[in-house]
């Protein structure tokens, strides 16, 4: 379980950047969706370039079969995943401060016990309590920064209403989002291991769903919400296994939301600065954050380890302080922020400790 840690505590790292270069193109007046569908684009051809020269073009049209196949699913994953999830950081962005984005996506915490939850996923009632202690210390981090910088500038705080609609709600739906996302490739994984067991067993029903090789798994329960549940594909392949394999499915999948939403928002084109600093984020929060946490989530082999795993994206906060600090000319956290950061640090560590 350590060593789940300190690779999700790698990925909050890289993670990090993306707040820091947010602000540096909100400064330079650059439109976020550019921000947003860019990341996207250059985080595909990167990752495919990647693959091509580890496992050669074979790889490609294996992974593009796989497209394919189940293309409503990764479409339905990469739209929720990295769609809907990259757009409202984007979004809040653009209207508020930093710190409310970060302070309101970070209930990313939370969310991702409640997605586990919703999934059938069970776990020791402690780790909810470790969960709110890492959020408890996350928005004692931000308000801290948020108290700082309205003492700094002397200036009127943003009205709530704005902060609700146009930050809060939006990040809200992020913090949603990422962790439905990566649920939904998790679990393709695990039914395909459920459909292998079944087979072995004979011990539940199987049927088969519209593509050849895909199986759905027949729950007991009639609820809405697994009868959904049910629906999500069996994938049975070892290219799952693979992190950058399923990032690139995942994006791939994205590409048809940006398409739509740039028919609808149609912005103006973006400057060379946002060009280079959207190519930073795909590649540290892209290609490097999001291959390292896949990894490290798949190599979970408990809901409790899961739920450990996602905790890390808590410190993203720490990094992103440390970043805004030392690149942006920042100030120091307030003792309310570093009493922030000893329960985000503490709250990691129970993690590690009972995981």
């Amino acid at each position: 379980m350590v060593r789940l840690i300190l690779l999700g505590l790698l990925a909050g790292a890289f993670f990090s950047s993306t707040f820091i270069l947010i602000e540096l193109m909100i400064t330079a007046g650059g439109h976020g969706f550019w921000s947003a569908r860019l990341r996207y684009v250059f985080m595909w051809l990167i990752i495919t370039l990647i693959i091509t020269r580890q496992y050669g073009v074979d790889r490609i049209k294996e992974l593009t079969t796989i497209f394919h196949q189940y293309w409503r699913f990764w479409c339905l994953t990469g739209s929720i995943g990295f769609g809907m999830f990259y757009t409202g950081i984007c979004y809040a962005a653009d209207h508020v401060a930093g710190w409310v984005v970060a302070a309101t996506f970070m209930f990313t915490v939370v969310t991702s016990l409640l997605v586990l939850l919703a999934f059938g996923q069970r776990f020791d009632k402690k780790f909810i309590g470790y969960a709110l202690l890492v959020f408890i210390g996350v928005v004692l981090v931000n308000v801290s920064e948020g108290l700082l910088a309205s003492a700094v500038t002397d200036i009127n705080a943003t009205p709530m209403t704005q902060m609700l609609l146009y930050g809060a709600l939006p990040a809200l739906i992020a913090a949603f989002s990422y962790p439905i996302g990566n649920q939904l490739v998790w679990q393709v994984s695990y039914n395909a291991k459920r459909v292998n067991a079944d087979k072995r067993h004979a011990a539940e029903s199987e049927t088969l769903a519209g593509n050849v090789g895909q199986h759905v798994i027949a729950l007991p329960s009639q609820s809405s919400l697994q009868l959904l549940i049910a629906r999500i594909p069996a994938i049975e392949t070892l290219l799952l296994q693979n992190a950058f394999n399923k990032v690139w499915l995942m994006t791939l999948g994205s590409l048809p939301f940006w398409l739509l939403l740039g028919m609808i928002v149609r912005p103006k084109l973006p400057a060379a600065s946002q060009l280079f600093n959207t190519l930073l984020v795909a590649l540290l929060a892209g290609v490097a954050a999001t291959t390292i946490f896949l990894y490290a989530r798949d190599q979970a082999k408990t809901s409790s380890e899961v739920a450990g795993v996602d905790s890390t994206q808590a410190s993203e906060v720490i990094f992103a302080l440390i970043g805004g600090i030392l690149l942006l000319n920042h100030a120091l956290p307030s003792v309310m922020g570093l009493i922030g950061i000893a329960l985000i640090m503490l709250g990691l560590v129970l993690f590690a400790k009972d995981g």
